[in-house]
């Protein structure tokens, strides 16, 4: 667990990939996790890590009053711009740590791929607190993308000579497995009941160079030496438009928690 400042700040360098790549969250996700708690159009949401608004702009969609909480400047103002068309949603340049806590006002907790950047000691316990009795936290998991096996067994020896700590693929039992973690983790707790959890799996199609953005903004690539970093995309690229052309699919699992405050 890196420190605050470091969380808050882990992902400014990438902010404009992540807006322009990471995929969205499906709306089929959304409406079920709304019906799930029991969301209406009264409800009131806090959204905890907002990033650029990927989630946000669905549930504004649907006409849900929002705040918003993101420590990045580059987040924030990304997010600003992407939900401006919608007066209902705000947003707050600030950590969930240092978010001075307003109790019992929310009908929902929610974050999107990013409760597990938050400490803790804080996590749980805060967001228990700022819900209202018997409201609920819903978690959002876009797992991280995976392309077709034999594509990776192609791309695996660019890895392996390049950065080889990065070869590991991931099945969708494995990515089962990492949610089932997530989800034990809320009932740990101790402040929540009734864990809820589906997941659906999407595939998108990316051109080569939004793929490469894409895989700068997942933190096992961030970890790297910018010159390492450029040499593994360069022999990606180079291998992908040889043998696959300019496109590549890619799979990823879509995911939610919903538990009850206890």
């Amino acid at each position: 667990m890196k420190d605050l400042e470091q969380r808050k700040n882990w992902f400014s360098p990438v902010a404009a990939a992540y807006n322009k790549a990471r995929p969205s969250y499906p709306v089929q996700i959304v409406r079920r996790v709304v019906e799930l708690a029991r969301l209406s159009s009264d409800s009131i949401i806090l959204e905890v890590g907002c990033g650029p608004g990927t989630a946000t702009i669905t549930f504004a969609q649907l006409g849900f009053s929002m705040q918003c909480i993101e420590p990045s400047q580059d987040f924030y103002e990304i997010a600003l711009r992407n939900c401006q068309q919608y007066p209902k949603i705000e947003i707050n340049c600030t950590s969930f740590e240092e978010w001075e806590l307003e109790t019992n006002r929310f009908d929902a907790v929610m974050a999107a791929s990013a409760f597990h950047w938050i400490s803790p000691d804080v996590a749980y316990s805060k967001a228990a607190d700022a819900l209202k009795d018997n409201g609920f936290l819903i978690l959002l998991w876009n797992m991280t993308p995976q392309i077709p096996y034999e594509i990776y067994q192609v791309l695996n020896e660019v890895y392996g000579t390049q950065a080889p700590p990065l070869t590991r693929y991931e099945t969708r039992e494995t990515q089962e497995k990492i949610l089932w973690g997530f989800g034990r983790n809320i009932l740990k707790s101790g402040r929540f009941k009734g864990l809820m959890s589906e997941n659906i799996l999407c595939k998108i199609s990316y051109q080569v160079e939004v793929y490469l953005e894409l895989l700068s903004t997942f933190s096992p690539y961030r970890n790297l030496p910018r010159s390492h970093r450029d040499s593994l995309f360069a022999g990606l690229r180079q291998v992908i438009q040889n043998h696959f052309g300019d496109y590549i699919q890619i799979s990823y699992l879509s995911a939610f928690h919903v538990a009850q405050k206890i």
